[in-house]
């Protein structure tokens, strides 16, 4: 009878988490800033309780995340409105190096030491800060580096050329299921399908694991692989 109360508080939570998750919206994911990110944990941990705790009431903890998710969705709301709010709320961008020169109280500022900016440099694919025109730390954490403008790399229009425009690639089939929304989508049919896959010496779509179709309509074709490869070159 235990397990089964368990069972029943896991999937309430795992059910509450996943509406709240949805009302927040996906900044809470793709966009975090520091109280986005200490929200969630707390969130989560609530949820985590809600789904052991025998003795404790479900309710009291479906109440508690509620209130946190309110709170972010009105701090969201009022983010977008005020720019005073959101820049109290979210922080200001930090400059850490700017035009040769490093700036070590805003690194205090920032709790960051010379090593861990040396990192994040590296970590973007510059080791000598000669390179660099200014690095500046975003609210929600990340690195931004802007170099030198003639190391920057060339582009097209740099170069003066205008290629096509690429756009997104359709996928067609998944682990061996044909996405038919997707090929109406690119005006294309079945019997077309099987033709490109028996271009590709592909008999049977369950023998694809991956085919996706580009702009000018030609399909790649990745066949299902199921064994495991022995040889790793990165070990």
């Amino acid at each position: 009878m235990e397990y089964i109360t368990i069972m029943w508080q896991a999937f309430f939570s795992v059910i509450s988490l996943f509406i709240l998750t949805k009302i927040m919206g996906y900044r809470q994911i793709s966009n975090m800033s520091v109280f986005d990110y200490i929200n969630s944990i707390t969130i989560g941990s609530i949820a985590a309780e809600m789904a052991t705790d025998m003795g404790g009431d479900y309710l009291k903890c479906l109440t508690a995340m509620i209130v946190y998710a309110i709170v972010a969705v009105v701090l969201s709301k009022v983010c977008q409105k005020s720019i005073s709010l959101r820049r109290l709320i979210n922080g200001k961008a930090i400059t850490l190096y700017l035009h040769g020169k490093l700036y070590k109280e805003n690194l205090k500022k920032a709790k960051m030491d010379i090593d861990e900016l040396l990192i994040e440099c590296r970590i973007n694919g510059y080791f000598d800060l000669s390179q660099i025109e200014a690095i500046v730390l975003e609210p929600n954490g990340k690195i931004s580096i802007l170099p030198i403008t003639e190391n920057k790399p060339v582009t097209p229009k740099d170069l003066g050329i205008t290629p096509i425009q690429e756009e997104m690639f359709a996928n067609i089939i998944v682990d061996g299921q044909i996405l038919n929304y997707n090929l109406k989508h690119i005006g294309r049919d079945t019997e077309w399908l099987h033709q490109q896959l028996a271009i590709h010496n592909i008999k049977s779509v369950n023998d694809v694991f991956l085919a996706i179709c580009d702009r000018q309509g030609n399909l790649h074709v990745y066949e299902q692989i199921n064994h495991i490869i022995d040889k790793d070159v990165l070990g």
